[in-house]
């Protein structure tokens, strides 16, 4: 649980905070480049910028404050996605932060598949990245999704992810839609974890 004058943040914080995020992102539609946010006590914020006050939800103890869309394609090839956290870093009134990022999800039986192309190619990390991509896009299988991860300095975090409705006019927000997957994006995890930890 993460502890500030303005509050303490729990799992359920972070949970909501990472919702808003995917929320946040919809309107925009698919095919956009990974979106970051840092997250800053709701309290603080009513504190530090009154004329804010109408426009803060005093329900949510996290606000996402929106930076800067990440230049790429929507799906952030690794090396420039790493390049970006690994030079990101916040000031102390972030607590926490959320990257949104659309992902393709394979079926199981395609993991051998993969397996076998990006092998040959692990000696150089890009090539593998951009092999293992251009083979996941390519499979007749493949679904599209959006991912966020959501972390907290105290190392808390959350990994949720939404499968691309089939239907555009599907509600994208049914409670059976947005699945909960903290192990499928623990290198991005990390990478958010140390953006809170940069100098």
């Amino acid at each position: 649980m993460t502890h500030s004058e303005f509050g303490t943040f729990d799992e359920a914080s972070l949970g909501r905070a990472a919702m808003e995020a995917m929320e946040f992102v919809d309107p925009r539609g698919w095919g956009q480049p990974p979106q970051l946010f840092g997250l800053v006590p709701t309290a603080l914020l009513a504190q530090s910028q009154p004329e804010w006050a109408d426009m803060l939800d005093d329900g949510t103890e996290l606000t996402m404050i929106e930076q800067e869309p990440l230049p790429g394609d929507p799906t952030g090839g690794s090396a420039e996605l790493d390049h970006v956290l690994a030079t990101t870093s916040w000031p102390d009134e972030v607590v926490g932060c959320a990257l949104v990022q659309e992902i393709i999800v394979l079926p199981p039986d395609a993991e051998a598949e993969l397996d076998g192309v990006v092998e040959p190619l692990l000696a150089d990390r890009d090539a593998a990245d951009l092999a293992a991509r251009e083979a996941a896009e390519a499979h007749p299988g493949r679904r599209a999704a959006r991912m966020v991860a959501a972390v907290l300095r105290d190392g808390q975090h959350i990994t949720l992810f939404q499968l691309r409705p089939e239907n555009e006019h599907d509600d994208p927000f049914a409670a059976s839609d947005v699945l909960r997957a903290d192990d499928m994006a623990r290198g991005l995890v990390d990478g958010l974890r140390a953006t809170l930890d940069n100098e």
